[in-house]
Parts: C-alpha cells; structure tokens; sequence
C-alpha cells in the first residue's frame, strides 16, 4: 500500500507539467515560443519530454506501475476480506476490564436472561454465543468501502487506457448560415487527433448544418454567450435525408451516435469580389483568424487564381491574395486600422494586395490564413495595392483588377469527440466517491458481553468494547448499548 500511494503521489507530481507548460498536442506554437524564450532550459524540457507528458516512456512508466501496485494489494486484500467475512467473531476475551471501552453491573436476572438481553440489544450485529458469552462485530462495511474505491481507481485507469486507444477528437471550422460538416474521414477536419487503434477509416457517421449563429456580449467586450442553431442528422436520418434541429451553446454539447459536438467559438470570415480586366468575376470567403480574442480584429488572406488563362506559367504570375486585417467594429487612428468591439457594427478591412505567384502550386501545404513570405522575398509575388475598405467599397489595381469588400459572415469552431468509455469513466468515478465516503464514515468496533452468576445469586454482566480504527465516536455507541445491556435504560 505504501508503495501504491508513493506512485500515485509520483503519478500526480508527474502530470503537473502538463497543466503547468504549453503541450505540443495543443498548442505548438506557444511550445515553440515557450523553448525560444527559455533558451537552453526549453531545449532540455523539450528533449526530456516535459511538453508532451502524458505520451513520455516516464509518464506511462508510473501509470504501468501504479497499475501493477494496486493489483498487487487488492488481490491479498480481497482474500483476506472474503476470510473475514466467514469467519466468526473474535471470541470474549478473559478480562474484559483491559478493554479500551469497558462497564458492569451486578443484576437480579439470570445469566441466560442477561445474555438474551444482550442479543436483542445488538440485534443487527454479527454476533457468535460462547458458554456465558456473547461476541458481536460491526462495521464490515468500511472495508467494503475501501476495496469499492480501489477497485473503482483500477477501473478509471483502465478506462483511461482504453479510451487512449479507441477515442478521437477533432476540430473544424464551419461556416454559419448553411455550412455543413460531416464526420466522414479524417480529411474533413482542420485538426484531428486519433486514438493508438483508430485509423480515420470508421468513424461515426452524422452531419451537421450550421444555421444562425448570435453571440452576446458585455459592454467590456467580454464574450458572455455563444449560440448557433443547428441541423443535424445521424444513424437512421443519413438513409432518410431527415434532419433534426438543435441549439447549440457553450458546454451544452450536441450528443449523437456517441459522439459530442461542441462549440468552441467563432470567428469572421470577410467576403471580396474580383473583377479582372476583362470583366470576369470572382467571389470567396474564406475565415480569417482572430488575432485580438477581446476585439476579434481579424487577420487572414484570400486568394485568387485569374479565370480563363490555360497556361499555367502565365496564371501563376497573375494570382491575387487579399490580406490584411478586419475590424468588426472600427476604430482608426491616422488611418490606421483597428477594432474596439468584436460585434459587427459598420465592419472596415485594411487591405494589402498581392499579385504574382502565391505558391500553390508547388505540392507543399501553405496555411489558408496568411500567403507564403519566401515568395514576397523573391520577389515572385509583390504588394500591388493597400487601402482601408468599408462595405461594398472597392479597390482598383494599376492593370484594371478591381477588388470590392462584399459582407461578413461568422463561423463556428466545432470540436468533435468520441469517447467509448466515457460512460464507465463516470460510473467509476461516482464509485471512487461513494467507496471512499463509507470507508471514512463506517467504523469497524466490537462488543462482547460476559453473564457470571455470583454467590449471591446476582448475576454479574460485563460489557467491553474495541474500535478496530479510529475510536472517534465509538464512545458515545459503547456507551448507550452499555446502558441498554445493563439495564440502566431502555433498548
């Protein structure tokens, strides 16, 4: 048992990195600064593991052997509790007067109407007669309590493991006002982490379609609540093409086919309009990302191939990229841009336009919120034009392309999670609580009572007691069953 608490104390002090830094599953980035910042003392948490704690060989290493350490004392525990249960009551000790709780009295009854009295008292009790005795135990309970809570602790571990290896979570951004998602493969999410047995291959089938989505703030900026109404079908409805609506909020997850859909939060995604010199036009939007979480002032880029050219060195020179940043409601300053609430109220862009060869094409992935640098560098990809653009303004380039701020649309950011054993997660967890709950109440104490018939013909009754644990309160029970043995008041 020492050992177990010492691996279970080692398992906690352990998991404290993982709460205290950045983890590279979540946030690489704020990993990557986090290193830059420390120096050679990042290096050393990064080679040791310390930003990725809970898929180190240390880390699994406790875990295995915390697992192993709580087998290893159940097993006897559990033996030695089945033993105990079938055993009968410690016989009445010779004298009763050592005992930590002890009282007597001389009585004008018989030795067999004091040991009657004495079985009626501790009715309830296990109790075992000897020649002029009586033995009773109490509080088998406690031990039950202690075996539920280390059993349950054993489950939760397993449980733990097994939804390791067969849960998955993944995220999406999903656009409002009709765009939908379906859990389909792997390649419909923009991050998705699988289990050690999942492959992307089965995943559950449902969609979901994104309608209105309202958020509510305080006059501070302060997000206060998200809301987007939702369709959704799964199992039977995909057959039937039936939908189901639903509102989803802020941890009030959407549950189907044992699956949660959550939303995470939302963003913006600014639409614009090309016309290109000979008239052909078009039209895309694509979320940018917020880069003020207080404002949602927003940075991102658009992008855009010219229409109707074939050859693919001269299309390659003659891309446009929006970037820039979106201020849901503006603030300027000399003309430079920025935003003051994250509502949309009046939404203003601050453009810069790029035309030339973004890089698209040459087989790698390029992030969707910002255009390739080493082009600008190059000089295969050039800054044609900045303005600040309100709502249906427009911006015209030196060779007659124009680009004309459209509208502004939210999205959402769903976080979808399947977890099997979520369910056995809980059950053991509200076991942990209960078993530990008896195991500090239930006390285990004994009682016995010796009848001795004296000269006199008076009979001599003696009651002793023992707390097996902690005689907190044993006091005042002994006491009354004491009084009540002995006649001294009412059973």
């Amino acid at each position: 048992m020492r050992t177990a608490l010492t691996l279970l104390f080692l398992l906690a002090l352990a998991a404290m990195p993982g709460a205290l830094l950045p983890q590279l599953s979540l946030n690489r980035a704020k990993v990557d600064e986090y290193v830059a910042e420390k120096g050679w003392w990042g290096e050393l948490l990064l080679k040791l593991g310390f930003f990725e704690v809970y898929a180190t060989p240390w880390f699994a290493a406790i875990y295995l052997l915390l697992f192993t350490s709580l087998v290893g004392c159940l097993l006897p525990r559990t033996w030695e509790y089945f033993k105990q249960m079938r055993a009968k009551p410690v016989l009445t000790p010779r004298n009763l007067s050592r005992m930590p709780h002890h009282a007597q009295a001389e009585l004008d009854v018989t030795p067999d109407e004091a040991l009657g009295k004495a079985k009626k008292v501790l009715r309830g009790w296990r109790m075992d007669s000897g020649e002029g005795t009586v033995s009773a135990e109490r509080g088998f309970l406690r031990e039950t309590g202690n075996l539920v809570f280390h059993f349950a602790l054993l489950g939760l571990l397993v449980s733990f493991a097994l939804g390791k290896m067969f849960n998955y979570e993944g995220q999406i951004i999903v656009q409002a006002n009709g765009g939908q998602f379906c859990n389909g493969g792997i390649f419909n999410y923009d991050q998705f982490r699988p289990g050690l047995q999942v492959d992307g291959t089965d995943l559950t089938p449902f969609c979901v379609e994104i309608g209105k989505f309202s958020a509510e703030y305080l006059e501070n900026g302060q997000p206060v609540g998200f809301q987007a109404d939702i369709r959704y079908q799964s199992g039977g409805d995909l057959a039937s093409n039936t939908w189901k609506p639903y509102t989803l909020q802020v941890n009030h997850p959407l549950r189907t086919e044992g699956d949660r859909v959550y939303l995470l939060g939302h963003g913006y995604t600014p639409t614009f309009t090309v016309t290109f010199p000979n008239g052909e036009k078009r039209t895309q939007g694509i979320q940018w990302l917020p880069a003020d979480q207080l404002t949602l002032a927003s940075e991102g880029a658009t992008k855009f191939d010219p229409p109707g050219i074939t050859d693919s060195e001269t299309r390659r020179k003659n891309q446009i990229a929006v970037t820039g940043l979106l201020a849901p409601t503006p603030l300027l300053h000399g003309g430079i841009l920025n935003s003051k609430f994250p509502a949309l109220d009046n939404p203003m862009v601050a453009v810069d336009v790029y035309r030339g060869d973004l890089g698209v094409d040459d087989g790698r992935g390029q992030s969707i919120f910002s255009i390739d640098q080493k082009m600008v560098e190059q000089g295969r990809l050039a800054k044609v034009a900045r303005k600040n653009l309100a709502l249906g303004e427009e911006i015209a380039l030196d060779d007659g392309t124009k680009v004309r701020f459209d509208s502004v649309n939210d999205w959402v950011s769903l976080q979808v999670s399947h977890d099997p054993t979520q369910i056995y997660v809980l059950a053991f967890a509200i076991l942990i609580i209960l078993g530990l709950g008896v195991s500090l109440t239930v006390k285990r104490r004994r009682v016995w009572v010796r009848a001795t018939r004296l000269e006199d013909g008076r009979t001599l009754v003696e009651v002793g007691g023992l707390a097996r644990t902690d005689q907190a309160g044993y006091g005042e029970e002994f006491t009354r069953l004491a009084r009540a043995v002995l006649n001294e008041e009412k059973s």
